[in-house]
């Protein structure tokens, strides 16, 4: 996976060098887990970071939901778009106990487990198939990247306020 753009028009400056190297080692990630195909390594993809107001507004028009969500992910003719927003991503590192860097690495694996047609929204084994991918995901980078590594206590954890978030923000 290649990342096209990455366009900042937050107030919130980002790590663009921590997201660029995520994204390369998630990618072959995936691919050692078969998840995505190596020529899918090369698929383009551009990451935006918006600011609360333009967030909710995306997150209206495309999900019918009047809140600024953490990530957005879109899919055009081969083409993805992860859409996130810094302050809720800060809010959510608070709430789930670690960095903003494990917060902006796990939503944009599952940003990209969306663009690969991965759903968690109906629940059961979708859900669960998606959400434990993504852990494992996350814990490898976690360990890769020397981040703080959460236990499986805080993967439920987190899973649990993946599907409540609506209500706390």
């Amino acid at each position: 996976m290649k990342l096209l753009n990455l366009i900042n028009e937050s107030k919130t400056p980002m790590p663009k060098a921590f997201a660029l190297g995520w994204l390369t080692a998630m990618a072959k990630e995936l691919v050692a887990r078969k998840v995505q195909r190596r020529s899918s390594l090369h698929s383009e993809l551009s990451v935006i970071f918006l600011d609360p107001g333009p967030a909710k507004q995306l997150n209206l028009k495309f999900r019918k939901k009047a809140y600024a969500t953490d990530i957005l992910s879109f899919t055009t003719d081969g083409l993805g778009e992860l859409v996130l927003c810094p302050q809720v991503l800060r809010k959510q590192a608070i709430d789930n106990g670690h960095s903003f860097r494990e917060e902006f690495g796990y939503l944009l694996i599952h940003g990209v487990l969306h663009l690969l047609g991965y759903e968690h929204e109906a629940g059961g084994q979708e859900e669960q198939l998606m959400m434990n991918l993504q852990d494992e995901v996350f814990d490898r980078l976690c360990k890769k990247f020397n981040l703080g590594r959460r236990g499986n206590k805080k993967n439920v954890n987190r899973r649990r306020n993946l599907r409540n978030k609506e209500k706390n923000i």
